[in-house]
């Protein structure tokens, strides 16, 4: 269960950003201010706000001993902070003077790196407070960075929908198109995965975009493949863009935050929706876990930030809609019913189900005219959206699940051209030609070599998949 304890709200405008530290909350704003709590009763410090930027921030964060804080702004400029008594300690000026969208410490604080809206890059010493190493990249602004827990990389994203992997000293190690539309966030687990088996070290990413989708990757590090993203898996739930997405510090739960008023708290491992959270009114601009604690911030443009504390232990019924059969969506309670409604975009009838007192037998009993003369819907077009969705619930509920063998490596959807490759897996055709056209020549399966390109038609597997999908349609 994840409950709302405390909102914020002393911002005048947007909230940009906020940012954890292991005692302190930093919240930034179009207001031009940077405000700091305690985690202890969410009171303001007395130094807050903290202000010296001339047009509104657009991000925030701490260092990781907590010490400093960084923020940058419209104004092209990112300010360093004393998080101790509120002291500007520098004011570093991006030099092409364009507007900061983005800042990040690297995990030793040795660093600071400030992205900018014509695509330039700074990386900041943090001793010296100068300029260490510049770039840009190829194309768009960049909106997004990301540090790896060991500090030996980082990856920024852009509006053009580019990630870029960077090294230490500033050089492009892999770019890929990841999100049609333009990237919006990035975020990598602190904690990285071994594969005991080949040795490799993975570390996982997630980016969210203008295309409604939360993607994961894994980046992985191998001596004869030099550094590689690997797609993992895409995560739905949005259904508008997805503005901010953060793991949590274990790496088990990833948050997001979109255009469609909507926070969703995510299992890494499972790709599962635990919480649908749907108490802004506005777009969610920003999301973030706190290091060392169950609390969780969220903000948005209506002005405010909420402080939510979660029990790890207790998925919220959302999580039913995709796990659980029709007999526990028939014992929904009212809160379930909200959540689910929340989660597929449908949170203006919160109020209306609650005060019909409209609970998961009642939900899977309404009808159009229920809709029209019960609850008084007047629209037609909101009639028939509340409805296919409730048909949707209901096929879920009696839907028998894909085999995973018959589902695509890559994509993780249903094959409908299966082939062959030369490391003895099937893949969806289009799917591995892609992969193999962006010039990898590792196995998405195995990231060993290919031997060889060529492709294979798996006809008995095409023939399984078509005889399940008969036995389904009966």
């Amino acid at each position: 269960m994840a409950t709302l304890v405390h909102t914020l709200a002393d911002h005048t405008d947007d909230v940009n950003y906020c940012a954890f530290s292991s005692s302190c909350l930093a919240t930034c704003s179009l207001d031009k201010t940077i405000r700091v709590y305690s985690l202890n009763n969410f009171t303001e410090l007395p130094y807050s706000p903290l202000k010296g930027h001339t047009y509104g921030v657009h991000c925030c964060c701490f260092s990781p001993s907590g010490r400093v804080l960084a923020s940058c702004s419209t104004d092209g400029t990112t300010m360093v902070w004393d998080a101790g008594d509120g002291r500007v300690l520098a004011v570093l000026a991006q030099p092409s003077g364009s507007p900061v969208r983005v800042c990040r410490f690297s995990p030793d604080s040795t660093h600071l790196v400030s992205g900018a809206a014509d695509g330039s890059l700074v990386l900041w010493n943090m001793q010296s407070l100068k300029l260490y190493r510049s770039g840009n990249v190829k194309d768009g602004s960049l909106v997004a960075c990301a540090f790896s827990p060991n500090g030996n990389f980082f990856v920024t994203g852009s509006s053009c929908g580019d990630l870029t992997i960077w090294d230490d000293k500033m050089r492009c190690l892999c770019n890929e198109k990841a999100h049609d539309l333009g990237v919006t966030c990035c975020d990598i687990s602190s904690q990285p995965i071994s594969d005991g088996e080949h040795g490799f070290r993975y570390f996982q990413m997630a980016s969210c975009g203008q295309d409604n989708q939360i993607k994961l990757w894994l980046i992985l590090f191998a001596d004869f493949l030099g550094v590689e993203l690997k797609y993992k898996c895409t995560l739905n739930g949005h259904s508008a863009p997805v503005l901010a997405c953060a793991f949590s510090y274990d790496g088990q739960m990833l948050v997001s935050g979109s255009v469609d008023k909507c926070v969703i708290i995510y299992e890494t491992t499972t790709g599962n929706t635990l919480h649908t959270l749907c108490q802004h009114t506005r777009y969610v601009t920003t999301c973030a876990f706190a290091p060392y604690s169950p609390l969780l911030a969220t903000g948005s443009m209506d002005k405010t930030v909420n402080i939510w504390h979660f029990d790890l232990k207790q998925p919220c019924a959302a999580n039913a809609v995709e796990n659980e059969s029709k007999v526990a969506v028939e014992d929904w309670s009212e809160d379930d019913v909200s959540a689910w409604l929340c989660a597929q975009d449908l949170a203006d009838f919160v109020g209306l189900f609650k005060r019909n007192n409209i609970d998961g037998k009642e939900l899977l009993n309404l009808t159009k005219e229920s809709l029209a003369n019960e609850l008084k819907i007047e629209s037609l077009g909101l009639r028939s959206k509340v409805l296919q969705k409730i048909e949707e619930l209901r096929m879920k509920m009696v839907s028998v699940p894909v085999p995973d063998e018959f589902l695509c490596p890559i994509t993780r959807e249903l094959m409908k051209d299966p082939v062959i490759a030369a490391d003895g897996y099937s893949y969806e055709k289009d799917a591995i030609e892609n992969w193999i056209s962006n010039k990898r020549r590792s196995s998405p399966m195995t990231n060993l070599p290919l031997p060889s390109l060529v492709l294979t038609p798996n006809r008995t597997l095409k023939m399984a998949i078509s005889r399940w999908l008969e036995t389904q349609q009966k």
